[in-house]
């Protein structure tokens, strides 16, 4: 019985730790404005061990649904540049969410399906017509919160490798915007500037998202035109 309970004792722990010392300051954009010399300091002197450690803490903060993502992502543009730091986003934010994946299989899934609420609902009509092009446009367009997106899959028997790889390549524009971003936001604040979600999701970067979120449910739309045109022939 313990060993069921196990990973919801765990979860609760790290959510209990996360809200007791209110590690939430230290993932804001206050906080990268006070310690960003800081910062890229210790990553200039630790070059091998500070990737690493950014990876896993965004592994720890997909895993737990902490709040924090978005900060991580354009921290990991300032501290590591663009292409880099966007890389190590994607693979952090990746495998934490295959090890949520993996976590709402578990003992654990029963808490975590009713977190998720009446989405698991909402997203089973589009998970049915075709699960790859459906995760795609989740991972693409924020339509729902990222870890409602993490979790429903496991709920409605997605396979994992299908989850892996959607995540993995449907969260790359966006989190490379973010990392760009992110990339040069150290003049912005030379200058006194502010670091909003507004300056960066642009109604042109908003625009380009929505395109390839279509672009993956292109297979979805062939297959809804393509069975009324085989009943006509028939």
């Amino acid at each position: 019985m313990l060993k069921r309970l196990m990973p919801l004792i765990l979860l609760l722990l790290v959510l209990g730790l996360f809200l007791f010392f209110d590690l939430g300051r230290y993932l804001s954009f206050e906080a990268l404005r006070e310690h960003r010399m800081l910062l890229s300091v210790w990553v200039s002197e630790h070059a091998l061990l500070a990737p690493l450690l950014f990876m896993l803490v965004y592994v720890a903060v997909v895993a737990f649904s902490l709040p924090g993502g978005l900060v991580m992502t354009v921290t990991g543009g300032f501290l590591f540049g663009a292409v880099a730091g966007g890389l190590y986003t994607v693979v952090g934010a990746t495998v934490g969410a295959v090890l949520l994946f993996l976590l709402a299989k578990s003992s654990l899934g029963d808490y975590l399906l009713a977190k998720a609420g009446d989405s698991v609902t909402r997203m089973q009509k589009g998970f049915a017509d075709n699960a790859m092009s459906y995760m795609l446009v989740l991972r693409l367009v924020p339509i729902f919160p990222f870890f409602l997106v993490n979790l429903v899959p496991a709920f409605l028997g997605v396979p994992l490798r299908v989850y892996l790889i959607a995540t993995f390549f449907g969260i790359m524009p966006a989190t490379f915007v973010f990392a760009l971003a992110g990339s040069g936001i150290g003049s912005l604040l030379d200058q006194g500037g502010e670091i909003s979600l507004q300056g960066v999701m642009t109604p042109e970067i908003l625009g380009a998202l929505f395109g390839l979120a279509l672009l993956s449910l292109m297979p979805v739309i062939y297959k809804r035109f393509r069975k009324p045109a085989a009943e006509e022939i028939k």
